[in-house]
């Protein structure tokens, strides 16, 4: 069973409306919205607490600026009275941010955390919070990647780049895991 209590943090990354346009590129496992919902639904149930991070682009005609619809979180992906949001203009969330501070004050004991892109801002989230003493779990099923050329311009899966990206988080930085074994233990510790 995974070490989870009521002061683990679940921690969704840039769940937003630009990532799942159709001029975005193909977005390898769709499926990662739902389950991130699920992981979600359960840590309110449990009263455990979130925050939700939200990336702030900076960068000129970014679909991610403050200005666009494609900044909005998706549906569902909210903050709800409580719950506290980040925002970063990079790809660590650690960066530049009070995040490191609301886990202390929050007195956190772990960090569980999913979201878009995992190769991206996901994988720098996680390899950084570890290297500053974060417990990181992973749901590696409620992440996702997207296609992306490769040096030579060959076109690389998005299913690949998810798959090497969480090999890696795994071997070094994260505990990597799925959904259904995240909320079979918040259930199990919680009482729900």
């Amino acid at each position: 069973m995974l070490a989870l209590s009521p002061r683990t943090v679940l921690l969704p990354i840039d769940v937003q409306a630009a990532f799942f346009d159709p001029a975005a590129p193909r977005l390898g496992h769709p499926e990662c919205e739902a389950l991130g919902l699920a992981l979600l639904a359960a840590w309110r149930r449990a009263g455990w607490p979130i925050i939700h991070v939200r990336h702030d682009s900076v960068e000129d005609g970014s679909r991610l600026r403050p200005d666009q619809p494609g900044n909005a979180l998706r549906p569902g992906f909210e903050p709800h009275v409580g719950e506290a949001l980040v925002t970063k203009s990079v790809n660590s969330a650690f960066l530049n941010t009070d995040l490191d501070l609301r886990l202390k004050r929050l007195g956190a004991d772990a960090i569980v955390t999913f979201g878009i892109s995992t190769d991206m801002c996901v994988s720098t989230t996680v390899r950084t919070g570890s290297n500053m003493g974060w417990s990181m779990i992973v749901a590696g099923d409620a992440c996702s990647a997207f296609d992306q050329p490769d040096l030579e311009g060959v076109l690389l899966p998005a299913e690949m780049i998810h798959r090497f990206h969480l090999a890696t988080l795994r071997n070094e930085f994260a505990e990597v895991t799925t959904t259904a074994r995240i909320l079979e233990t918040v259930a199990a510790e919680s009482g729900f």
